[in-house]
């Protein structure tokens, strides 16, 4: 008889490197591999952790929601691994200094009209190799559609009291999921 290997603790399910076969992002994790081995600085650990995050985790980050984080720090760089988008809503850009991974069109314009300034990742590693004076930010990642409907945390499971998430269903009408717990009078209500 063989011996049985205990196979539980094998795969790590951490990432170790990108998924993504941009080769921009394939350079900057060879970079910031380097840099989070050679310096002791925390933040490069960090934007290279980022680096091999999937899409979704990299959530977008909005130029309102830059400006109000920048508005208690002057003269530092706000870095986003991720993309910078544009808010219509806000109606003065304040002069900002941003390293994103990708910055849409209408915010990188705005941006440099306000005398502020747009710069790259692997820019940033020149300016600053430690992450002196900048602020890591990131986009909100519980925002997406599909996290209304995951199970878990303060809502609980479907079919508890009190519990329950958004579910997938057509539309909210009379013949559309009313049946047990969804009404007194069919069992209980949720």
């Amino acid at each position: 008889m063989g011996i049985d290997l205990d196979h539980r603790n094998l795969r790590k399910a951490k990432r170790s490197a990108p998924k993504s076969e941009d080769p921009y992002i394939r350079l900057l994790t060879k970079l910031y591999r380097f840099l989070s081995r050679r310096t002791d600085s925390n933040f490069n650990k960090i934007v290279l952790k980022r680096l091999f995050m999937a899409r979704s985790k990299r959530q977008p980050l909005s130029l309102s929601k830059i400006a109000r984080q920048m508005a208690k720090t002057e003269g530092k760089i706000a870095v986003v691994v991720g993309t910078v988008t544009d808010d219509i809503r806000m109606l003065e850009v304040p002069k900002l200094s941003i390293c994103a991974l990708r910055v849409t069109a209408g915010a990188r314009a705005r941006i440099l009209k306000a005398g502020g300034e747009v710069i790259t990742i692997d820019q940033l590693a020149l300016k600053a190799p430690t992450g002196a004076n900048t602020i890591l930010l990131q986009g909100p990642r519980k925002s997406r559609e599909a996290q209304k409907h995951f199970t878990g945390g303060k809502l609980g499971a479907p079919g508890t009291p009190g519990g329950g998430v958004k579910p997938f269903v057509r539309s909210k009408g009379r013949k559309f999921e009313r049946a047990r717990g969804k009404r007194s009078s069919r069992g209980f209500r949720n």
